[in-house]
C-alpha cells in the first residue's frame, strides 16, 4: 500500500519525517511523490533544488520512517498546481507541449537531467528508498497531433535512464487503455499502470456515490493489457479537489470517507491489486502561488491526512485496518481473482462475492471479497454463505442463522487462511494482524456495529477458554466461535493460540509497528505509534496522545524490563503477560495572541495610482508579437504576461496616453485565470473593479471615463490577479499557455477612433531572476509590497504609518499591514495545529493574501470561498520567538458599510507527541532591494 506525499506543500522538512511515521504507521511500506519543475527552474537553464526544495532529506526521512518511494519527476505532473508543474517560460514554446517537438524536448533536458541525477543517487539499489520512477503522467489522450507518440515517451524514458536511473519504469495511464505497455514497442515501460477516481469530485454532494462507478473488469482488462506485470493502481482515488467556491474540503473527506475505502478499495484487492497508490494520502498547502486556477491554498483533498497534520479522519484508521491485513496475508499475492457473482458464494441477490482463489493443494488460503450488488445501497442484508474449503464445500454461519452486511461495506471473508502454521478454516470476522510472540501467537480480529460473525480454527485437541459471550463449537479438528460485535475486546485462548476479538471502532486504536524486519509488537491505546525498537531488555516507543488511555503491549519479549515512551522510563505492570500502563494527558495553558491587539504597521501597498509615481524602472510591454502559440494577439503590442517573464502572482500593468479630450470609455478583456479580479484606475479615480466568479477566467469589461483634457497625460492603472497557469492535460491543446494579462482593450475617442497606449509591465521582482531564492519563483507576485520586500521579516517600519487592518480604509486601493507576532509554546512535547481564521469580511469584495515570516501562506476571496481557515505548520511559525504577519487587502468596491475584518489565529487540539523537533526554515529578513520599484 502507498500514498501521494509532496513534499514542496509542507515546506519544512524537519516534518516530512512526521508524514512518513504516520503512513508507515497504517501499515503503508511505500509513498509516490511528484517534483514541480516550476518550483526548480524558474528561469532556463538555472535549475535550483536547495533549501525546502532539496531533495536529499526527503528521501533521508522515508528511509528513516522505512517507507519506500515512487519517484515522479514528470516533466508534467498535472497534480492541481500551476501549468501542471511547468515552468511559466515555457509559454513561450511554440511547439506543441508533451510531444516530440524538437523545441519542447529541448527545453525539459536540463530539469531532466538534473532531477534525473538527484532521484538516481537515491534508488534502493544505491541504499535509497526509489524503488520505481514514473515517466511522464496520465498520458493518455491527444488531439490534433498522432497520439500516443512512442518517440516521445521514449525520450523521456530515455534522458531518465542516461541520468542513471536503473529501477524499473511504471507508467500511469488516466484510464486502462494499455498505453506504453510492455510489448507495445518504441516508449514502452517496465510496470503498466493506470490511475481511477471512480466517483469523480463532487463533493458537494458527499453521500451521493455516481452509477457505473464500481468497476467490475479490472482483473480482466489487466489480463488483456499486461498479464506479465503486477496490477497497478498508481493513483486511486484518496479524496477529491475543491474548485473556487465549491463546499470545502470537510465535505470531500465525507465524500471520500472510511465507506468509500471499504467498499471502493476492497473491490481493488479483489481484482488483485499489487501496488496500490492513493492519491493523496498527504495533501498540504498550495502556499505562495503554486496552485492551479481550479483551486485554492489549501490542497487538504479530504485525505486520510490532513492538512494541518491531524490523523483524526477515520478514513485514516479504515486504511490502517486494510493495510494491516495485507501485510500479514502473503496468500492474497497469488490468489486468482475470479468474476463478481451473485447467487454463487451468497443466497441474497443484493449481495455480491469476489472470490480470489488459492490453490489449496499448495497450502494457500482464498479470499472472498463480499459487497452489496448495488454498491451504493444504504441497507443492511443478510445472507449466507457456500464456500468451497480445503475440507469441501462448507455453509456458514453454524452457529448463527444469517450474517449482515450494513450499507456502504464491504468484508473480507478469508478460508484456508494461515496463521502463522495455524490455518483458520474460515472466519467471516475481519483480520486485522497476526505475530508470533514467544509465549503465543495472536491473532486480532475485528467486527462491525451489529453484526454476529464467526470463525472456525482447524486445531487438534488442547486447552481453550472462552469468554462467556462467545458462542463455541468444538470437534476433533475444529473450533467454531460466534458472537455478537461488543465494545468490550473478548479474548479465546486454544492452546498457544490467543484470538483477539474487537469491535471496529476498538481495533482502529490498535497499532503494528515493526521491530526489525519480521517480527513486529502490537501496541493498544495512543493517537499514533511512531517507532518501537527493543534493546537489551528496553523498549523503546515513540508515539503521540490527544488523551489520557491506558498503554497496552501485546508481544513484548518476557525479558523486558524498562519501558521507555518518548525519551521517559515508564513504570508498567503486567498483566496477562501484556504490558500496561496508564498515560495521563492534560491539555496545556495556551497563551494564542489576539491579533487585533497587535502593533500593526501599514504602507499603501498601490502607489502606482500617485500621479508622482515613477514607473521608469518597469518592463516596457512592447513586444509586437508574442511566442505564445495558443492566444491570438490582438493587442499592438503583446500584454501577455509570459511574454514579459512574469509568471505568478498579482500583475500590474500602467498605460500612459495623451488624451484627444474626446473618450468616454475604456474596454478592456483581461484573463487570469478561475475566479481572479482585476481592478482599474485613471490615475488616482478609481473606475471599476471585476471581482470575480467561479466561472469566469477572463472578463470583458467597459469603464466611463471623466472628462478628459485635450494634450493632457494620463495613466490607465490595471491590477490583476494572476489564479496561476491553467493544467496542459491534454497534449495538443495546450491549454497551458493560455495567457495571463490583458487580451484586448480599445480607449474610444470616437465610434471608429482610438486613443494609442504605451504600457508597461510588472510582477515579481526580477521577474525570472527572482531575488528570494530561499522561498522560490512563485511565493511573490507583483504587489509594491512585495516588490520591495516588506512581506518579509523586519521591514522597515519607520517608515510606515500606524494602521491596523481591523480598521481599513473604506475606498478601493491596495493596503500592507505588517506586525510581529511572539509566540511561546510548548512545542517540545507537543504538536500543536495553528491556523489563522479569517470571518465577517465585510465593506465590499476584497482579495486578502496573507504573508507568515515572508512565505505567502494563504489567498481570502471571501466572496467566492471557500476557504476562511489557513493552517501555517510550526517551522514557518517560529512556535517559540518572534514572527511577523502581513496583509495585503486590496479592496475592490466602493461602499457604504463600515470596512470590518475578523482575524484571529486559532489553535488546534495539543497532541502530547514522540515526534523529532521540527527545525526554523530559513526565512530571510528584508532588506533593501536594489533596483526595486
Amino acid at each position: 500500500m502507498s500514498g501521494e506525499f509532496h513534499p514542496w506543500r509542507l515546506p519544512v522538512p524537519s516534518l516530512w519525517l512526521d508524514i512518513f511515521q504516520k503512513i508507515k504507521a497504517m501499515g503503508f511500506n511505500c509513498a509516490s511523490f511528484y517534483s514541480n519543475w516550476a518550483l526548480l527552474e524558474g528561469k532556463p537553464g538555472n535549475f535550483s533544488a536547495e533549501g525546502v526544495f532539496a531533495y536529499e532529506q526527503f528521501f533521508e526521512a522515508a528511509t528513516k520512517a522505512g517507507v519506500y518511494l515512487i519517484a515522479r519527476p514528470g516533466p508534467y505532473i498535472n497534480a492541481e498546481v500551476s501549468f501542471g508543474g511547468f515552468p511559466g517560460w515555457l509559454q513561450r514554446v511554440k511547439g506543441h507541449l508533451r510531444t516530440p517537438d524538437e523545441d519542447y524536448l529541448a527545453a525539459t533536458d536540463n530539469y531532466a537531467a538534473q532531477i534525473g541525477t538527484i532521484i538516481a543517487r537515491a534508488q534502493v539499489t544505491n541504499g535509497g528508498p526509489v524503488i520505481l520512477y514514473q515517466p511522464e503522467n496520465e498520458y493518455t489522450v491527444g488531439v490534433s497531433i498522432p497520439f500516443p507518440s512512442g518517440k516521445y515517451m521514449q525520450y523521456v524514458e530515455d534522458r531518465a535512464r542516461n541520468a542513471g536511473i536503473i529501477v524499473p519504469l511504471i507508467s500511469n495511464d488516466a484510464v486502462a487503455l494499455g498505453h506504453n505497455a510492455p510489448g507495445t514497442g518504441l516508449g514502452e515501460v517496465d510496470i503498466y499502470g493506470h490511475d481511477a477516481y471512480p466517483v469523480m469530485f463532487d463533493c458537494g454532494n458527499p453521500s451521493t456515490w455516481p452509477p457505473l462507478a464500481l468497476s467490475g473488469t479490472y482483473h480482466q482488462i489487466h489480463e488483456l493489457q499486461s498479464p506479465s506485470t503486477p496490477f497497478s493502481l498508481v493513483e486511486f482515488q484518496g479524496g477529491a479537489y475543491d474548485p473556487w467556491g465549491g463546499p470545502g474540503f470537510n465535505n470531500c473527506a465525507a465524500f471520500i470517507n472510511n465507506e468509500f475505502e471499504r467498499v471502493f478499495f476492497k473491490n481493488n484487492f479483489a481484482a488483485g491489486a499489487a501496488i496500490h497508490n492513493i492519491y493523496m494520502i498527504y495533501g498540504g498547502t498550495n502556499w505562495g502561488n503554486i496552485g492551479h486556477p481550479g483551486g485554492y491554498t489549501s490542497y487538504d483533498y479530504g485525505a486520510a491526512i490532513s492538512e494541518d497534520r491531524t490523523i483524526t479522519r477515520e478514513k485514516y484508521s479504515e486504511l490502517k485496518l486494510e493495510a494491516e491485513w495485507l501485510k500479514v496475508s502473503p496468500d492474497y499475492l497469488i490468489a486468482q481473482p475470479g468474476p463478481a457473482l451473485v447467487w454463487t458464494y451468497a443466497n441474497n441477490a443484493a449481495i455480491t462475492v469476489t472470490r480470489l482463489g488459492g490453490n489449496t493443494t499448495l497450502g494457500s488460503g482464498s479470499f472472498f471479497v463480499v459487497r452489496h450488488s448495488d454498491y451504493s445501497s444504504t441497507t443492511s442484508d443478510n445472507y449466507t454463505m457456500k464456500l468451497p474449503t480445503s475440507e469441501g464445500d462448507i455453509s456458514i454461519p453454524t452457529l448463527v442463522d444469517v450474517l449482515t452486511l450494513h450499507g456502504r461495506d464491504s468484508k473480507i471473508v478469508a478460508t484456508d487462511y494461515d496463521v502463522r502454521g495455524i490455518r483458520l478454516l474460515y472466519s467471516t470476522a475481519e483480520i486485522l494482524t497476526h505475530q508470533k510472540f514467544e509465549n503465543a501467537t495472536v491473532l486480532v480480529v475485528y467486527t462491525g456495529p451489529d453484526e454476529t460473525n464467526e470463525l472456525t480454527v482447524k486445531i487438534n485437541g488442547g486447552s481453550l477458554v472462552v469468554p462467556d459471550s462467545i458462542r463455541v463449537n468444538r470437534s476433533e479438528e475444529l473450533v467454531t466461535l460466534a458472537w455478537d460485535t461488543s465494545p468490550t475486546r473478548r479474548i479465546v485462548q486454544i492452546d498457544d493460540l490467543h484470538i483477539y476479538i474487537l469491535d471496529r471502532n476498538s481495533a482502529y486504536n490498535y497499532w503494528v509497528p515493526e521491530i526489525n524486519g519480521s517480527s513486529s509488537l502490537i501496541i493498544n491505546g495512543p493517537y499514533l505509534v511512531r517507532s518501537a525498537s527493543i534493546e537489551n531488555g528496553a523498549l523503546f516507543v515513540l508515539a503521540d496522545f490527544n488523551r489520557s488511555t491506558i498503554f497496552e503491549v501485546i508481544g513484548a519479549p518476557r525479558n523486558t524490563t524498562t519501558l521507555i515512551i518518548n525519551g521517559e522510563k515508564t513504570d508498567f505492570k503486567i498483566q496477562d503477560e501484556r504490558i500496561v500502563t496508564n498515560i495521563s494527558y492534560s491539555a496545556p495553558s495556551l497563551d494564542i495572541p489576539l491579533l487585533s491587539e497587535l502593533s500593526w504597521s501599514y504602507i499603501d501597498s498601490l502607489p502606482e495610482i500617485q500621479t508622482s509615481y515613477d514607473d521608469s524602472l518597469w518592463e516596457a510591454a512592447d513586444h509586437p508579437s508574442t511566442n505564445n502559440s495558443y492566444q491570438t494577439l490582438y493587442t499592438p503590442t503583446s500584454l501577455f504576461a509570459g511574454d514579459y517573464g512574469f509568471h505568478a502572482g498579482v500583475l500590474l500593468f500602467r498605460g500612459h496616453f495623451t488624451a484627444k479630450g474626446t473618450e468616454k470609455s475604456f474596454e478592456i478583456k483581461t484573463q487570469g485565470g478561475t475566479a481572479y479580479g482585476h481592478s482599474v484606475w485613471l490615475n488616482d479615480i478609481f473606475l471599476g473593479s471585476w471581482i470575480g466568479s467561479v466561472s469566469n477566467s477572463n472578463y470583458d469589461a467597459t469603464y466611463q471615463l471623466p472628462s478628459l483634457t485635450k494634450g493632457e497625460s494620463y495613466v490607465l492603472t490595471v491590477v490583476i490577479d494572476h489564479m496561476g497557469l491553467d493544467g496542459n492535460y491534454v497534449p495538443g491543446i495546450d491549454t497551458g499557455k493560455a495567457p495571463r494579462g490583458i487580451l484586448n482593450y480599445r480607449l474610444a475617442s470616437s465610434l471608429i477612433d482610438t486613443t494609442p497606449i504605451t504600457w508597461k509591465i510588472t510582477g515579481n521582482f526580477g521577474g525570472e531572476d527572482y531575488v528570494d531564492r530561499v522561498r522560490g519563483p512563485l511565493n511573490e507576485g507583483g504587489l509594491y509590497a512585495e516588490r520591495q520586500g516588506y512581506h518579509q521579516p523586519h521591514p522597515p517600519i519607520q517608515n510606515f504609518t500606524s494602521g491596523s487592518p481591523f480598521s481599513p480604509p473604506n475606498k478601493p486601493g491596495i493596503s500592507y499591514y505588517t506586525a510581529p507576532l511572539s509566540l511561546d509554546l510548548p512545542s517540545d512535547t507537543y504538536d500543536i495545529p495553528l491556523s489563522f481564521s479569517f470571518r465577517n469580511v465585510a465593506g465590499g469584495a476584497a482579495r486578502i493574501q496573507l504573508y507568515v515570516n515572508g512565505w505567502q501562506f494563504g489567498k481570502f476571496i471571501g466572496h467566492i470561498g471557500p476557504q476562511t481557515n489557513f493552517p501555517v505548520p510550526e517551522g514557518i511559525l517560529d512556535y517559540k520567538g518572534e514572527n511577523w504577519i502581513g496583509l495585503a487587502i486590496w479592496r475592490m468596491e466602493e461602499s457604504d458599510e463600515t470596512p470590518v475584518l475578523e482575524f484571529t489565529l486559532e489553535a488546534g487540539v495539543p497532541v502530547l507527541t514522540g515526534r523529532e523537533p521540527v527545525v526554523l526554515v530559513q526565512s530571510p529578513a528584508w532588506s533593501q532591494r536594489q533596483g526595486a520599484y
